[in-house]
């Protein structure tokens, strides 16, 4: 077992991602060129090289060629590799921050820059995921996904397609969590949506009994005052419950009470995406953490670490946090498309950082458990 002093100054090298992700510094430094950049076309073409790189399964220093070229990256083109070459030399690039300087939106650049504390790029999640040193969950430990999204609310994927990529990646189960009715920008369910998408899960599950159950599950909104867009009797229909913000993210209010009445609901399973944030864009939902932490802990509420690039909410960091305070955590992708699935490796990242033992994550628990804790919720 590794000492405290040693996992503390793990932690402590993780919040310096310069040495440790250079594909995140990178990404971020093309996405402050984005920022200033006084043409439409500029503005989008370092916006889609920063995507790019963020995307990558190998870190930048492993595509440096006996040359000392940087090997041919799809819509990374000389003006970003000289960035890239900067970064690898000198830990910082003096072409951006020239652009930033001249720019005149330097205070905007550094809010944006506040925004993207704790996201990893995928060479670093790849990495996170091979590293023997670290504790928490393995990637075969994840036995299902619980944020999934279909054509029936905002999705790409039929239901039966999603059981057949889940499959593919070695799950056991999942949940299908569209959008509920009070989310019509996310195309959410009426209800009687609902009886007819759980009819077709019914037929799926009995296709493919024995081999995979899929949870009837629904993404409930959080409204303004924590109240959820489903009455007591709708929330029943359903084997798991994600209740989730999608309203009141950039505002400086405090939000604990929000926070804490939803956790007091009856019949939600998971806390998802806390705090709604998203990379480089707003901080999401204010709040006492550490509170609401607790009080997930005393009702068995799970905090969700979400997957999504954009999202990484919670982080490692806060994960700690929930992590002492006693917490369940569900680990999950906020797939809207097949590829997406993958999106459950950034949330193990994060949980592998973090420490958090597998026992506290309710997507490795074998499926009675999972359905004797989604039972007592309710």
């Amino acid at each position: 077992m590794r000492s405290d002093a040693r996992r503390s100054s793990r932690s402590q090298n993780l919040d310096d991602r310069g040495p440790l992700d250079t594909n995140a510094k990178v990404g971020g430094l093309l996405r402050d060129l984005a920022t200033v950049h006084t043409s439409p076309h500029g503005r989008w073409a370092y916006a889609r090289a920063s995507a790019t790189i963020l995307a990558l399964d190998e870190p930048l220093e492993a595509l440096i060629q006996p040359d000392g070229t940087l090997r041919k990256i799809a819509q990374i083109g000389p003006s970003s590799t000289r960035i890239v070459f900067e970064v690898l030399r000198e830990g910082r690039s003096p072409t951006v921050e020239r652009a930033v300087a001249a720019s005149g939106k330097a205070q905007e650049v550094e809010r944006s820059r506040s925004l993207r504390q704790h996201f990893l790029s995928r060479a670093r999640v790849v990495a996170v995921l091979s590293d023997r040193d670290l504790d928490g969950p393995r990637v075969e430990d994840y036995r299902g996904d619980f944020q999934v999204h279909s054509v029936w609310s905002d999705g790409a994927q039929t239901l039966n397609g999603l059981i057949d990529a889940a499959l593919a990646r070695g799950y056991a189960y999942s949940a299908v969590t569209d959008h509920s009715y009070g989310l019509p920008v996310a195309r959410g369910m009426s209800m009687s949506d609902v009886a007819r998408q759980h009819i077709e899960i019914g037929e799926l599950n009995r296709r493919y009994a024995r081999r995979f159950r899929l949870l009837k599950g629904i993404e409930a909104n959080i409204g303004p005052d924590g109240e959820l867009d489903l009455q007591a009797g709708e929330l029943r229909r359903f084997e798991l419950v994600v209740a989730a913000p999608h309203s009141k993210l950039r505002v400086a209010d405090d939000q604990t009470d929000r926070m804490m009445a939803t956790i007091s609901t009856p019949g939600v399973h998971i806390l998802g995406h806390p705090r709604g944030r998203k990379s480089g864009s707003r901080a999401g939902v204010i709040a006492d953490w550490d509170k609401i932490f607790r009080a997930a802990a005393r009702r068995r509420v799970a905090i969700e670490i979400d997957g999504d690039p954009s999202r990484q909410d919670i982080d490692f960091a806060l994960a700690g946090r929930a992590l002492r305070a006693g917490c369940l955590f569900a680990l999950d992708s906020d797939a809207h498309a097949e590829h997406e699935l993958r999106y459950a490796d950034t949330a193990i990242a994060h949980a592998r950082l973090a420490g958090i033992p597998a026992s506290r994550i309710v997507n490795c628990w074998d499926l009675d458990r999972l359905l004797k804790w989604t039972e007592e919720r309710k």
